[in-house]
Order: C-alpha cells, then structure tokens, then sequence
C-alpha cells in the first residue's frame, strides 16, 4: 500500500478515539522471520499485542479494541449490531470492490480492457451507488462514530487518493468528516512521521 494508506492507520485511529495508550514498533519490509508469520500467518501487518494476546486482521483488532471502550463499539444491543454490520460491510461488501480496482489504478492497468471495466463498474455501480443515499441520510454510519466508520472511511480513502468518488458528493462529505477528526489527523501524521525515520534510519539508497 502507498504511505499513509497502510492498514495500521485503522489501529492507530481507533486508539487514538478511544484514548488507549500504546506503541508502534517496526518489523522488517523483507526477509520475515518466523516469530512474524506467529504473528500473522500471511506475514502482513499490523497485529496487536495486548498484554498476552496477539491478534491480526484489522477487523478483529478493531472489535477488540471496541471491547475496550465504547468511544468506538455501542455498549447497547442495537447500536452494537448496527456497527457491526456496518463494519463487516465496509469489509466484505465495500473493500471487495474498492482494493483491486485501487490496485489496478496503482499498477496502471486501468487501460479499458474487460477485467478493468468489469471491475469499475462493480465499485462504480454496484456498490458506491448503494452506500451513497446511506450516507447522505446521516452523519455517521451507526449513530455515532464507530469502528464502523474508521474502517468504512479508510476504505474511502483509497477509492478517493484515484478520484473515484468524484460522483459520489455523499461519499465524499463523509470522507472529508471523518479524516478530519483530530485523531485521524494524529494517526496519519504518526504514520508518515514513523516512515519518514525509518528512511532516516537507511540513509541514502
């Protein structure tokens, strides 16, 4: 993923909101050792530690998290249903279509052919026409902010860094709400920043 989109910034914006202390810590780019893939069996990132837990995939560390605080998870049935929903929704209905469309968007192989088309018009008319009147009814997705929304908006991003939303203004309102909140803007940053000392760290290539 290009920086500023790797998917850790969805557990950094979800401990951000819910005022949770933690800290980063670096594993290599290549050559992965066993004690990552322990970690996570693909050897991607980001897991998490939690005392003696280790858990990966940023939907299960953003439900383990939303265990932790209702800053991010509704404490009532409805609410916590909802934000579920919303958020297995953003990952299965949403990101299904948005990550290889974004991918062949990043790879230049947005060229018109069949495989491209097939895969525009299943984000372009399948799903951001479904989720547009959704958001254009309510400020979030359940209510109040949730892991729903980090992780929905995220999503968003993505679509929007290749201009994919440029017909969808409800899409875009919601987008332009959500990064906008401090601890959005923090996790970004942090995450730029973390970049920024890594290559420091490399010196001149």
């Amino acid at each position: 993923m290009p920086r500023g989109f790797v998917r850790d910034i969805r557990v950094r914006w979800a401990l951000e909101e819910a005022g949770l202390p933690y800290r980063v810590q670096s594993v290599p780019f290549s050559d992965r050792q066993a004690e990552h893939f322990s970690h996570q069996p693909f050897g991607q990132v980001p897991w998490l530690t939690d005392g003696g837990m280790s858990v990966f995939e940023t939907g299960a560390i953003l439900l383990h998290l939303g265990e932790r605080s209702t800053a991010l998870l509704p404490a009532d049935p409805r609410g916590r249903a909802e934000t579920l929903e919303w958020l297995f929704a953003a990952l299965n209905s949403v990101e299904m279509a948005s990550l290889p469309w974004a991918l062949m968007q990043f790879s230049g192989n947005n060229d018109g052919t069949p495989g491209w088309q097939m895969m525009d018009d299943f984000l372009k008319k399948s799903r951001l026409p479904h989720l547009e009147p959704v958001l254009a009814q309510r400020e979030w997705l359940a209510g109040s902010f949730s892991i729903a929304d980090i992780t929905m908006a995220d999503v968003l991003r993505l679509v929007d860094r290749f201009g994919g939303l440029s017909d969808f203004p409800a899409c875009r309102a919601y987008l332009a709400r959500a990064t906008a909140r401090p601890s959005f803007v923090k996790a970004h940053a942090d995450q730029m920043a973390h970049f920024a000392a890594a290559d420091a760290r490399m010196g001149p290539r």
